[in-house]
């Protein structure tokens, strides 16, 4: 990773096409994650669009302030993940910002440090230095300290009482973190009434609000690509980033994997490898890497590991048993979220999101659409549904009776359903009169799990075998389920859920509750709220091809134009090849 070069963005200026005048901590993290350099409008420049353009359509200024939020809530920096959180004792300070330009001098940096003292006389005084910088260590005083260079901006931002810069371009970030910079030079982002001007511009004096302002510079002027080089939104570009820092922070110390099928082992060691990944199952290896600072990860619900790792809710085009490797993956460090019967990460981000920013409720609009849209579900199997008979339709959705989602799930208690038979018979008799639909589990229907119901047609009207799920939600009334997935993604389109277990979507108010579910779940989220937990705060997202992270928004698009992959035949007899392969070798993994 590159230094940070707050001059970076001093003057919006055309080179070879190229738009030179985003905030540096962006450019850097656009060549760190792989996202082309912006290119400039070729019609106009920026300082004609500040002058000139009206600015103010207001579902342009909406987009300018959703984004403008969601770029500060992110805080993201080019820096390693143990140099972001550096605290200062003297907080709150004046924090002054060093950069590196020729036409700037040791003097007038000084200058700024005096303006800065005597301005604010009884404050302490933090200079944030840079590479190449006019900032010396012979500065430090008892009233001013050096940061550190790699400090995180945002965090400095967010302790100071007031910014100091001659023409950074970390002023623009700092308007966006609340400030209102006292500017010494002339930045393409002064002269429009964000920041205090020591010397203003006489040509520039149009006032914006910030949302205007980012609107023109971060919306309008440049042209976004995606990692493809394909023209995108900034809002594409910003999911981007957020899933590249996310892989950043949390694989910064590696891993070692515990009983990890040998299959997965490849896939995993691209995803989670930028650190190293280590597999082993023995205790005293375990131990060892622990001890240097590794995180352990196991697949399932291994209370003892620090990391559980599981599928994510859109996986694949293809099922799991038949060795198609996952678009999302799942790490929780408290719990499952199959796993009712303690708490998950799952749970904590759904209560964290009852009070849905306007944001983040757009940004799950515009998810959600395109989800629906695509027809997308978990595993994208299936071949449409069969004509229905007429009158109120009850989907009922069919599991594999030993996966852990089941056995957790349902308590297994007295009174409890727990299997694909008695969550039938329940259904049929609260609704005697109703169409009862029956679909079975893809790896049940495939031969490959427990679960089959020998006398499915003689308690429900239709057996929908081998029908693709979202058809089937979409020609019933409601839906009936354990805990299935199905449920989920009834609830996604506007169809009223039953469940006889407890889900993870199970107890919050959104479901019509049979089983017990945890009295924990007491927030009352909106079905927006649970959705942006579940399919963005949640999951991981990866290019299967090659590994990189990938926002979900991304991970939309390459399933809907991935290919299906082998035949349903193929992916069948493919899993029962693995599943003989290990019953006759003694192999598990």
């Amino acid at each position: 990773m590159v230094a940070h070069d707050p001059d970076m963005t001093a003057a919006p200026v055309h080179t070879q096409g190229r738009l030179f005048s985003a905030p540096p901590l962006l450019m850097d993290l656009l060549q760190d994650a792989g996202l082309p350099l912006p290119e400039a409008r070729s019609d106009v420049d920026l300082a004609t669009i500040l002058r000139d353009a009206p600015l103010d359509d207001g579902a342009l200024l909406s987009r300018a302030r959703n984004a403008m939020d969601w770029w500060a809530k992110l805080e993201l920096c080019n820096f390693p993940a143990d140099q972001e959180k550096i605290s200062y004792a003297n907080a709150p300070y004046v924090l002054v910002i060093d950069q590196a330009d020729p036409a700037i001098t040791v003097a007038d940096f000084q200058e700024m440090l005096v303006f800065a003292q005597t301005e604010h006389l009884n404050s302490k005084v933090v200079i944030l230095p840079c590479e190449n910088g006019v900032a010396q260590a012979d500065m430090a005083s008892d009233r001013i300290t050096l940061a550190d260079p790699k400090s995180n901006p945002w965090t400095l931002f967010a302790s100071a009482m007031a910014v100091y810069t001659h023409s950074s371009g970390l002023g623009f970030d700092a308007i966006f973190a609340g400030h209102r910079p006292r500017v010494f030079g002339q930045p393409w982002y002064g002269g429009l009434d964000l920041t205090q001007d020591e010397a203003p511009d006489p040509h520039r004096n149009r006032r914006l609000t910030r949302a205007q302002a980012f609107a023109a510079a971060m919306l309008l002027y440049p042209n976004w690509k995606n990692r493809h080089g394909a023209p995108c939104l900034f809002e594409d570009i910003l999911a981007h980033l957020e899933a590249t820092e996310r892989a950043r922070r949390e694989d910064a110390n590696g891993y070692v994997a515990s009983h990890i099928l040998r299959w997965k082992r490849p896939f995993l060691r691209q995803y989670f490898g930028s650190n190293g990944i280590e597999f082993t199952d023995a205790p005293h290896q375990i131990a060892a890497h622990v001890a240097q600072g590794r995180r352990q990860m196991i697949w399932g619900s291994d209370a003892k590991a620090a990391l559980r790792l599981e599928d994510g809710f859109l996986r694949s085009r293809g099922l799991g048993a038949a060795l198609v490797r996952p678009v999302s993956l799942i790490l929780d460090d408290q719990g499952l979220y199959f796993d009712p019967t303690r708490p998950s990460r799952l749970e904590a981000l759904i209560s964290a999101r009852t009070d849905l920013s306007t944001a983040a409720a757009h940004r799950i609009d515009g998810f959600l659409t395109r989800l629906k849209t695509l027809n997308l579900s978990k595993y994208n199997v299936g071949a449409g549904a069969p004509t229905l008979p007429g009158g109120h339709r009850i989907l009922v959705a069919g599991q594999v009776e030993d996966d852990a989602s089941v056995r957790l799930g349902t308590g297994q208690g007295a009174g409890e359903i727990s299997t694909n038979r008695a969550l039938l018979m329940a259904a049929r008799a609260a609704h005697p009169s109703a169409v009862i639909v029956y679909k079975p589990h893809p790896d049940v229907e495939a031969g490959l799990r427990r679960g089959k119901v020998a006398d499915a047609d003689a308690i429900a009207d239709v057996v929908a075998q081998s029908a693709d799920p979202l058809a089937l939600i979409e020609a019933c009334d409601e839906v009936w389920t354990m805990t299935s997935l199905i449920g989920f993604e009834a609830l996604l389109r506007g169809t009223p859920v039953t469940c006889t277990g407890a889900p993870f979507y199970a107890g919050w108010g959104l479901t019509q509750d049979l089983g017990n579910t945890p009295a924990r779940r007491a927030a009352r989220p909106s079905l927006k709220a649970l959705a942006h937990a579940v399919l963005i705060d949640y999951p991981r997202y990866f290019d299967p091809q090659t590994g990189t992270a990938i926002a979900p928004e991304e991970a939309l698009d390459l399933l809907a134009h991935a290919p299906q992959g082998r035949s349903r035949l193929a992916q069948t007899m493919l899993a029962r090849l693995r599943q003989l392969r290990a019953a006759t070798l003694g192999l598990n993994r």
